[in-house]
């Protein structure tokens, strides 16, 4: 069941990342952006199968995908954020987490052999502020980019509280383990649907019409 939920999970983000890149050049930076994110995203989680597969050492590849993740979306959120204030939060917080997890990798290298909690913690949480910047912009206007900030939000909150729990992982009994992997499996399905839902709002409809 773990395996059928991850396979699905790539094949869903390896349809949105052909249906976004197939809209890429019609649109705007936020869109290539998140075209972007999503192919990039793909092809670490090609990597970390493969690693699985071959039965070697993927647990440092997950620091590549937090601060990818963090670096893309913080990069998506600065373009489609106007607001003064907020952008010049994205300006100040994006280079200071960044500058912080660099000097803790330097002060202790051995965090890069193991989940490191605070570099999920701090790269998941800016991105739901974020997320919660643009909720509260589009109130009163338009609902751009609605369905992929709440599938970031839903899936960066669960999937956190999850991830936290990566240094426990391997002394919990086999089925508490089973249980986190699975929620987060679900957790990353209900994300890619909601990017699809995005594509099918905002270009598929305008296509049909």
């Amino acid at each position: 069941m773990l395996e059928f939920l991850a396979y699905l999970g790539e094949f869903l983000l390896l349809i949105n990342a052909i249906l976004f890149l197939s809209v890429y050049r019609k649109n705007d930076t936020p869109i290539k952006i998140f075209s972007f994110y999503l192919i990039t995203m793909f092809i670490i989680q090609i990597v970390v199968s493969v690693f699985q597969v071959l039965k070697k050492n993927n647990l440092y590849l997950s620091h590549y995908y937090f601060i990818i993740q963090f670096l893309f979306l913080s990069i998506f959120y600065f373009q489609i954020i106007k607001h003064p204030f907020q952008r010049k939060i994205i300006k100040i917080t994006v280079p200071i987490c960044l500058s912080i997890l660099g000097i803790q990798y330097y002060l202790n290298p051995e965090l890069f052999t193991k989940f490191n909690l605070f570099e999920i913690f701090i790269t998941s949480f800016l991105i739901i502020i974020f997320s919660m910047f643009h909720f509260y912009n589009i109130l009163n206007e338009k609902r751009s980019y609605y369905y992929i900030n709440t599938g970031i939000f839903i899936y960066l909150f669960g999937s956190t509280f999850l991830f936290i729990t990566g240094n426990l992982i391997n002394t919990l009994t086999n089925n508490f383990r089973n249980i986190i992997w699975y929620l987060n499996g679900v957790l990353y399905i209900v994300y890619q649907i909601y990017i699809f839902m995005e594509y099918k709002n905002t270009f598929l409809n305008k296509k049909n019409e």
